[in-house]
C-alpha cells in the first residue's frame, strides 16, 4: 500500500491534525507546527505533544512530516531576517523531536540578488549552526526541498543541492524532499518512463537515491522548464494523468511517503486528489484506521 497524504491544519490544537489526516484518507501527512505566516511561536505543552503522539500511535499514520514556515529565508543577505531564520530552524528541529516527527522539510530560500555563491554559504552556515545548537540525540532529519528555479531561488538543480550537502558537518542528518512540480518547472522531464529514468539516474549520480526520503507529489500549472512554482490537481496539469501513472509505477518513488500540496477548489478537494493518486497507482481504496 502506497503512503500518500496531504498538508493538514493544526487549528484548535496540534493533535487535531491527526484527526483531519485520518478523515481525508491519509496514511502519511504534513503540518506546520506553528503559524506559518508569523515569527511568533506558541509553545507546545506536554499535553499537546502527548495527545499528538497518542493519536499517531493509535491510527498508525506514519510518517508525520513538518514543514518550515514561510518567513524564514536561510539564503537571505539581510542580517535581520537571517538572525530570525536560523533560530526558527533550531526551534522547529526541537519541536519535531518533541512530537516524534522524523522529517522537517525546508525550502532553501532566495539569495535576493546577492548571488548564488553567497546564498549557498548562508544556507550551509545556517544548517551547521542549527545542528550544533540542538541536542546530540535529536534524531530529526532535515529534508532539503528542490525548487522550481525561479529568479534568485536556491536549490533548482541537483548540483546546487549536492553543493550544500557536501558542506554540512552532520551529513547523516540531511535528506531530500523531491517535489515533482518544482522539478518539472526547473526542467527535469518526468512524463515518460525513459525521461523519468534519466532524471532519477541523474539524481542518483549527483545526490544519491539513498538520500531521497519524501516526495511532494504535485502537478504543474506551467509547462516544462517554465520556472513557475504553480501547483495543480493531480492529472489536471502539464504532467498529466499519463505522467503520474509513470511516476507512480517507479519503485524509487512509489515506496516513499508522498505528500500532496494540491489546490482545494470547486474542482477537487484533498480527499479527491488522494483518491486520484491511488487510482493512478492502481490502488482504489485505503484501509481506514
Amino acid at each position: 500500500m502506497i503512503r500518500v497524504g496531504v498538508h493538514v491544519s493544526i487549528a484548535g490544537s496540534i493533535d487535531k491534525a491527526v484527526d483531519r489526516a485520518q478523515e481525508k484518507g491519509c496514511n502519511t501527512f504534513q503540518i506546520f507546527t506553528r503559524n506559518p505566516r508569523g515569527w511568533k511561536i506558541k509553545e507546545l505543552t506536554e499535553s499537546d505533544t502527548a495527545r499528538f503522539i497518542e493519536k499517531l500511535n493509535r491510527t498508525g499514520i506514519f510518517p508525520p512530516v513538518d514543514h518550515m514556515p514561510y518567513l524564514p529565508n536561510l539564503a537571505t543577505p539581510a542580517d535581520d531576517v537571517y538572525k530570525r531564520s536560523v533560530p526558527a530552524l533550531i526551534e522547529e528541529l526541537k519541536r519535531c523531536d518533541a512530537l516524534q516527527i522524523p522529517y522537517l522539510v525546508t525550502h532553501l530560500g532566495s539569495h535576493r540578488g546577492s548571488g548564488k555563491e553567497a546564498g549557498l554559504r548562508r544556507i550551509v552556515d545556517a544548517i551547521n549552526t542549527a545542528f550544533s545548537e540542538v541536542a546530540i540525540d535529536n534524531g530529526v532529519m532535515l529534508l532539503l526541498e528542490n525548487t522550481a528555479g525561479t529568479k534568485n531561488s536556491m536549490g533548482g538543480t541537483f548540483e546546487d543541492i549536492r553543493h550544500i550537502m557536501d558542506r554540512i558537518e552532520h551529513k547523516e542528518r540531511i535528506g531530500i524532499c523531491f517535489d515533482t512540480c518544482h522539478a518539472f518547472a526547473a526542467g527535469y522531464e518526468l512524463r515518460t518512463e525513459r525521461s523519468l529514468n534519466a532524471t532519477m539516474q541523474h539524481f542518483d549520480e549527483v545526490i544519491g537515491l539513498g538520500h531521497l526520503k519524501l516526495i511532494h507529489l504535485n502537478d504543474a500549472k506551467a509547462d516544462l522548464d517554465s520556472r513557475l512554482d504553480r501547483h495543480e490537481h493531480i492529472g489536471l496539469g502539464y504532467i498529466g494523468e499519463d505522467g503520474f501513472r509513470v511516476i507512480l509505477k517507479d519503485e524509487r518513488i512509489r515506496e516513499l511517503p508522498m505528500i500532496l500540496e494540491t489546490p482545494v477548489d470547486n474542482r477537487r478537494g484533498d480527499r479527491d486528489n488522494i483518491l486520484k493518486v491511488r487510482e493512478l497507482a492502481g490502488q482504489r481504496s485505503v484501509k481506514r484506521a
